[in-house]
């Protein structure tokens, strides 16, 4: 069996989580204490030297990175689709999973961890002035998502790990204030992805972690 290494408060580590339970592929699940340190051990930094999870072992394969995690689990049952062979359909996928990594990803964490995160760690006040720096990266990303959701119901035409990626975004939306009132079609489509059993089950740890 595959082990993953995680840690149910990340995004990253939750989007792997529902891949593969959308896929119907077990795992091991093996919790990394990051605030213990236990990232920083000699045995953790050797499979990834970045000292971040989440890491999935598969056998002597080692791979980090959860974008790159869910491409190879979805490697491993091509029929379901979630990461398509066809070059225009799978460019579709990659162009929406970059555009995650480097833009939405980056502005809705930073905007969670100082409304949210930040004090559940005991980390300090919330900076203002980071607040208002992304939220209108926020609201310029988020605009660009409603778009490109119209008359679709996932990201790419069909459900892909593009939409677990972004989803996976959204997670402490409602504890960081961010409103999808004036968004349709992304509050349509995230209802959708939060229905499916995989993303109740993967999303079960933390709410169990934070109460969200």
């Amino acid at each position: 069996m595959m082990k993953l290494y995680n840690a149910n408060f990340s995004p990253n580590a939750l989007r792997v989580r529902a891949v593969a339970l959308e896929l119907g592929i077990d795992l091991e699940i093996i919790e990394v204490d990051i605030r213990g340190g236990d990232n920083r051990s000699v045995e953790f930094l050797s499979m990834n030297p970045n000292a971040k999870v989440p890491v999935l072992a598969d056998g002597d394969f080692v791979i980090w990175e959860s974008r790159a995690i869910n491409s190879y689990l979805a490697s491993k049952k091509p029929e379901r689709g979630l990461y398509p062979d066809d070059p225009k359909a799978r460019a579709t996928v990659d162009q929406w999973l970059y555009w995650q990594t480097i833009h939405l990803g980056p502005a809705i964490q930073k905007l969670s961890f100082e409304r949210f995160l930040k004090a559940k760690f005991g980390m300090g006040e919330a900076d203002q002035s980071v607040i208002d720096a992304e939220l209108k990266n926020v609201d310029q990303f988020l605009a660009v998502l409603e778009f490109g959701l119209a008359g679709k119901d996932w990201i790419a035409g069909d459900l892909s790990v593009a939409d677990f990626a972004l989803a996976s975004t959204f997670m402490y939306r409602v504890q960081s204030d961010i409103s999808l009132d004036d968004l349709p079609n992304v509050a349509a489509w995230i209802e959708r992805l939060e229905a499916r059993a995989s993303w109740k089950e993967a999303f079960a740890p933390v709410r169990a972690l934070f109460g969200v």
